[in-house]
């Protein structure tokens, strides 16, 4: 497997690479199971039992039990692919996005409003600059 390491410096991103793309592979067919109406509804009615039918890990489907999006994306998730979650839960785009920031849905709406995340201040975690 290729060391994507030099991605992990870039603060407040986390890169989709070839390498979490193959340890989310199964989170994101689950994701994409949601697709069907009767999945979600399944999903919904007992998610753990749901979630024991994908080979995914236990921390990936803790992070889906908690909805912990970040997490999800630390561990393979793609966020179209976790869209699918959110919008089981009923949730906007913006809505999952906001929570992710550490926002309300109304700082995080303003701030796109406003052309997004200034690109000035930390640039790299390890430098601190």
């Amino acid at each position: 497997m290729v060391d994507n390491s030099e991605f992990d410096d870039i603060p407040g991103t986390t890169v989709f690479t070839a390498q979490r793309s193959h340890e989310g592979f199964h989170l994101n067919q689950f994701c994409m199971s949601l697709k069907r109406p009767e999945n979600r509804e399944r999903f919904k009615a007992d998610e753990r039992t749901y979630l024991d039918e994908w080979p995914m890990t236990e921390a990936q489907k803790r992070a889906v039990l908690a909805r912990d999006y970040n997490a999800m994306i630390d561990l393979g998730g793609n966020i179209y692919f976790l869209a699918k979650i959110f919008a089981t839960d009923g949730l906007s785009f913006q809505t999952a996005a906001a929570s992710m920031t550490g926002m309300t849905n109304e700082e995080y709406a303003a701030m796109m409003l406003h052309g997004g995340r200034s690109p000035e201040g930390l640039r790299s975690k390890k430098d601190g600059n």
